[in-house]
Order: structure tokens, then sequence, then C-alpha cells
């Protein structure tokens, strides 16, 4: 039987997280509000009464129900209805779904650029890593949330009212994801230079493998445990962006609302007492941010040699 260094050390490595994953109640408690909040995306026409994204099943005659717990309230609307007559639950477990679906998206794209572009910076250096470096310097002395401003209202401003919901959160995850992506490219940047000037990559590069090879199946393996604290984080990050767009009138319609529409639409009412529509978005949306950067929290530290 061969003998594997890294396997030792990938198993000594997986079992100090199960350990510190298992210390953490408040960790722990995170990990299964996160869970049952992707499930209960994923599987939002199984708990939902109604799809709220189908006009055929809302009816005017049930809009602005109270809770089902009030004086005023009617089964079996849990959490009251909107102006439009959707259950607030069931318009919760499918903004969720849409909101969620942007963030993992958004992330996979920065992550994707932002891993690439770090890769070609660190290990080739010279002018195509001082380009990007720069562009990333000049990135970052804007705000995210205006990166993504800036790209949704382009593209609108040149496709304007031709854009279905579809497209729509296609645009979002392309806003986000060019918010996001220096992160990973700096991180794996500083990543790649420390280990290009190893032994192993030396060796690979004596046996001729190309460079594209040498980045990702040697170089990359080494920055993945930065990468998955910045992608966790991130998410959250994703998740607040595209509800921010969104409650500013730029990201998802009315008619496939997102978190963040539900609370920009819940928001004209809640002075005229119609607090429900509102609130219980504004409540998911804050659970699902805050039980995503707990996690996120915890990986970072998890995964930081110095604390184990």
């Amino acid at each position: 039987m061969r003998f594997s260094p890294r396997g030792l050390i990938g198993r000594a490595v997986e079992s100090d997280l199960f350990y510190s994953f298992r210390r953490s109640r408040i960790t722990m408690v995170a990990a299964a509000v996160t869970t049952l909040f992707f499930l209960l995306a994923i599987f939002a026409p199984l708990f939902a009464v109604q799809n709220p994204f189908d006009p055929a099943q809302l009816q005017l005659m049930n809009s602005r129900i109270a809770p089902l717990w009030t004086a005023d309230g009617q089964s079996p609307f849990l959490l009251g209805t909107d102006e439009q007559g959707r259950d607030v639950l069931s318009a919760i477990l499918y903004g969720m779904r849409i909101s969620l679906a942007v963030g993992v998206l958004g992330v996979l794209f920065s992550g994707a650029l932002g891993i690439v572009l770090g890769l070609i910076a660190g290990y080739f250096g010279g002018a195509v890593d001082g380009l990007i470096m720069r562009i990333a310097d000049v990135q970052l002395s804007f705000p995210a949330i205006l990166i993504a401003l800036l790209v949704n209202g382009v593209v609108k401003s040149v496709f304007g009212n031709r854009l279905d919901a579809t497209s729509t959160l296609a645009v979002l995850v392309i806003a986000i994801g060019l918010s996001f992506w220096v992160q990973y490219a700096r991180t794996v940047r500083g990543s790649v230079m420390v280990e290009k000037n190893k032994d192993y990559v030396a060796a690979a590069q004596l046996i001729g493998l190309p460079a594209p090879v040498i980045m990702l199946r040697h170089v990359l393996p080494n920055a993945m445990g930065p990468i998955l604290v910045i992608a966790t984080i991130n998410l959250a990050l994703a998740v607040i962006t595209e509800a921010t767009l969104s409650f500013l009138g730029a990201g998802m319609p009315d008619t496939m609302p997102s978190l963040g529409t539900l609370i920009r639409i819940g928001n004209n009412y809640l002075f005229a007492g119609e607090w429900w529509i509102v609130a219980f978005p504004g409540l998911a949306l804050a659970a699902l941010i805050l039980s995503i950067n707990l996690l996120g929290d915890w990986l970072r530290d998890a995964l930081n040699p110095k604390l184990r």
C-alpha cells in the first residue's frame, strides 16, 4: 500500500473541521437554518399553498388579509396576503428561491472569473499581472453595489423593456459577479506567487506539463481553503446586493419577486397597517443572511492553521 502524506493531512484537516463544527452550537444551528432555507426554496411548490408567480391563482378578493393567528386572519394564509392576494408565506418561499439562485450563480460566476484572472496574474506575472491588479485596484475604490448598479443600468438602458424576468435574473447574476471577482483574484494571485516557486511546480514544468494544467491541477488546490471562505461570505453579500437592487427597483420585477422585491412592495403598505407584508420577508432575509455569515465566520476560523 502506497503511503500518501497528502491523504493523511487531508484526513487530519477533515477531522479538525468536524470536531470544530461539533464544538460550536451556534455553527450547528446556523448550518441547520441555512440547510432548511435551501430545502424550502428548492421544494417551494410542496410547501406553498399557491404559486405566487401565476396570476391565474391570485384573487384580489383575498388581498391584504392579516396573518392567520390574528382576529382578521383566514385559512390557509398563515402569514397573511399582500395587495395582489398573494399568500405571503408562498411568496417568501418562491422569492427565496430567486434570491438564492441569484446569489449562488453570482458567486459561481465571480469565483470562476476571479480564480482564472488570479491564476493568470500570479503565474505569469509581469505586465499581465500589473494590468489585472490595476483593474482590481480601480474596482476596489468603488462599493460593490455601485458596480452592480452600473452594470445593471447599462444593460437595461441598452435593452429597455425587452428584458423578461429570466433575462433580468441573468443580468443580476452578471452584475453581482462583476462586483465580487476582485477578492478571489487577489487571494488566488497571492497563493500562486508562493506556490509557483516550490519544487513540485518546477518538477511539473520539467516534465513538460502545460501551464493551464499546472495552475489548475497542482497550484489551485492549495488555495481552495481561502476561496471557500470567500465564497461563503460572498454568498450572503450577493443575496444582500440582489435584495438591495430589487428594493431600489433595479432588480426582479413584481411579477417574479425576490425577497428584496417583496420588501419593496410591502414597504409601501407599512404605514397603512399591513405590517406583515414587509415584516416577514424582511425577517426571512435577515435570518438567511445571519446564518450564512455565521457559517462563513466559522469556516474562516476552522481553516486558519494558526487557530487549530
